[in-house]
């Protein structure tokens, strides 16, 4: 298989289901709707008895049911009978795809495979692909179970380029839609509409090494440190697939690490610009504090000044201003409206999560009790007029100091940011053999 080393990626052998029906074969990733059942069982509804992508995963939201080991056998039973059954075709590609989400966005990107020992999720890393958030380190042995072992692997983990000119996806797309489409359909509980194309033949090869080489020269630092990929979504599955790695190659010769399918992870690729990929940030709600105390101490912490304004609305669309030059942070609480305007150039919350932690733990609060992340604005600040409440408003997600920030500060804070929806998460569609 061809593989581009001096970057981590690699060309990798896919494969897809014959005669692909996607309304009843991809399912959505796993680690979605971790409190819907109802959405999972609907899933199983839909794929009925036929082949389905739905089998050879484990939907996080089961993960502390009793049944768990049973699960994970019969998910690894199924993949070696998917493949005796000859339900695949296989073929050495990537596969460029075009998804378009019940929001009317379409969203490009390159499924291919990196090289793992390319990869680190600790905070201090200076790997060509890093995590843009927190790992939980605790979060990764039960995942290893499900992982280690399985004969297939499916992705659902997506990759962050920061690429400008979008040559790495979209002029990759551009030589694949030359072709016709080796897959083309509907997915399930209306999430939308997913189109692939093959990624073969020298031009398209070519054109993948020349943006590669592109991406690493500017991404680059004075010190050398080169940052090729961010984590997107998937943190953990990719720490997993690190982790199963790791533990795997201590069992093979040097020879073999080099070739080993283990060693790679499969991924999709996606331009940290397009236009499809919506990027919003996840707000904070504080309970049981002292709210004028609390602003106080992070206007201290990160210097700026306090507006007030006579409306929830005025605020909103004072730390929504994407022409601001500096963060801006809006605080709600009853009757209270009012903004910190900092000249932080940073993402807003690599600055402001660690002050809130400091916060809480001066004040002796709940961690667990005393602070939620909540996604959307008219959310937060619903919540932000109840009693006892803060609502903390974050200004949009600014794409192009998102590199910068991760590869200047380490990882951001946990619930820093949400990349659309939860139905315009990536699908299963493609598999890889694994072990």
């Amino acid at each position: 298989m061809k593989t581009f080393e001096k970057y981590g990626v690699q060309i990798p052998e896919i494969l897809l289901p014959k005669s692909v029906d996607l309304s009843t074969w991809s399912v959505i990733a796993c680690d979605q709707y971790t409190q819907d059942k109802d959405y999972w069982k609907k899933a199983a509804e839909i794929a009925g008895k036929n082949p389905s992508a739905l089998n050879l995963i484990f939907p996080e939201v089961y993960l502390n049911e009793a049944d768990k080991d049973e699960r994970i056998r019969l998910i690894q039973k199924t993949m070696k009978d998917y493949l005796a059954s000859d339900i695949f075709e296989s073929s050495e590609e990537a596969v460029y795809i075009e998804r378009k989400t019940e929001y009317g966005r379409v969203r490009k990107g390159l499924v291919i495979a990196i090289d793992l020992e390319k990869y680190e999720w600790k905070p201090d890393s200076k790997a060509f692909i890093r995590a843009t958030e927190a790992t939980v380190p605790e979060r990764i042995p039960p995942r290893m179970k499900i992982r280690n072992g399985a004969a297939l692997e499916l992705p659902h983990i997506m990759l962050l380029a920061n690429d400008a000119e979008d040559a790495l996806v979209g002029g990759t797309g551009k030589l694949a839609k030359k072709s016709n489409p080796i897959y083309d359909g509907d997915l399930m509980q209306n999430s939308g509409h997913i189109t692939g194309w093959a990624v073969r033949g020298k031009d398209s090869e070519t054109q993948i090494e020349n943006a590669l080489a592109t991406l690493a020269k500017n991404g680059t630092d004075s010190d050398g440190n080169t940052f090729l990929f961010a984590v997107g979504d998937g943190n953990h599955s990719l720490a997993t697939a690190k982790a199963v790695w790791d533990l795997h190659k201590e069992s093979l010769s040097e020879d073999e690490r080099k070739t080993s399918p283990v060693r790679f992870a499969l991924v999709e690729i996606v331009n940290i610009y397009d236009e499809g990929l919506t990027f919003e940030p996840i707000h904070r709600v504080i309970f049981n504090q002292d709210s004028e105390k609390l602003v106080s101490f992070v206007q201290e912490k990160l210097g700026g000044n306090v507006k007030t304004f006579a409306s929830e609305k005025e605020l909103e669309s004072f730390v929504a201003d994407k022409s601001a030059s500096g963060a801006r942070y809006g605080f709600i609480a009853g009757e209270m409206f009012c903004v910190l305007d900092t000249s932080i150039t940073d993402l807003a919350i690599a600055a402001l999560q660690p002050v809130l932690d400091e916060y809480l733990d001066l004040n002796h609060a709940d961690k667990k009790n005393d602070i939620d992340y909540i996604h959307g604005t008219e959310d937060v600040v619903k919540l932000g007029k109840q009693p006892s409440s803060l609502a903390i408003l974050l200004p949009p997600i600014a794409k192009d100091s998102f590199f910068a920030t991760i590869n200047g500060r380490g990882p951001l804070p946990r619930k820093s940011f949400s990349m659309g929806e939860a139905s315009e998460k990536r699908f299963y569609v493609e598999a890889r053999r694994l072990f």
